[in-house]
């Protein structure tokens, strides 16, 4: 069994990832705030995958074993928080929206952060931080992974080919049950719709595709949509710009 590290405090820090760089299993006695300033982030725990490109912050609760990949050339900042408090109060991991000042805000924090720093100004800035992060709303990111062993042989399939089109139907008979079972347990064990965990699954591979310059057209083929236009409208909806504008790594 692989040894989870334990790293008691978050730290609070800018750090670059290459493309295709991890940060293996670990766990903190704090929160932390993930942030990508540039390229993509993957964070997956025991209960799925958060992705978050440059528009989206990735809130991990003290004492969750988690992972972080990148996607392109990522510049990571991560904010500490102690476990003292909960400032968002939430238990879960949580893709977070960023704008413009939450952006610069984290940025500057990572930037100019040193050890015990309790100088008036830093204090100000990490309350405007925390301020602007209570405000900011919560993205349905998430992609679950099931429990259920039924449930875990349809979703490998899809995980191993996002652009598999057949119907809940059609993936039930290969595994060896109805669409009616499949969408029970859709449901019962990750929360969601058969069809709304198909679609966070093609936006993730999305966005790892666009920040490796794959272009719009390609991609939409690639993650299953029927064309290139329908693609755009899922992508602009979700994350707020067309994939045309996405940065690439």
């Amino acid at each position: 069994m692989t040894k989870i590290r334990h790293e008691p405090i978050a730290p609070t820090r800018t750090q670059r990832l290459a493309h295709g760089g991890a940060i293996d299993a670990h766990r903190h006695d704090d929160h932390q705030i993930v942030y990508a300033g540039r390229g993509v982030l993957a964070v997956t725990t025991s209960a799925g995958a958060w992705v978050a490109p440059g528009t989206r912050a990735i809130w991990v609760p003290a004492g969750v074993v988690h992972a972080h990949q990148a996607h392109g050339e990522l510049e990571l900042h991560l904010v500490g928080l102690p476990a003292t408090g909960n400032p968002l109060g939430l238990d879960a991991p949580t893709v977070l929206a960023v704008g413009p000042l939450l952006r610069e805000l984290i940025i500057a924090y990572t930037h100019t952060h040193t050890p015990d720093d309790d100088s008036p100004e830093r204090t100000r800035l990490r309350a405007v931080l925390l301020d602007q992060l209570r405000a900011s709303s919560r993205e349905p990111l998430h992609l679950p992974l099931p429990t259920t062993p039924l449930l875990r042989a349809v979703c490998e399939i899809l995980l191993a080919d996002p652009a598999d089109s057949r119907t809940l139907a059609q993936l039930g008979r290969q595994v060896g049950t109805s669409d009616r079972t499949l969408s029970r347990l859709f449901r019962s064990d990750l929360g969601m719709t058969f069809p709304q965990w198909r679609t966070q699954l093609r936006l993730q591979c999305a966005l790892v595709l666009l920040t490796e310059r794959e272009p719009v057209t390609a991609v939409a083929h690639r993650c299953g949509w029927s064309s290139a236009s329908a693609f755009i409208d899922v992508f602009r909806r979700t994350f707020g710009y067309t994939p045309g504008s996405h940065p690439t790594g």
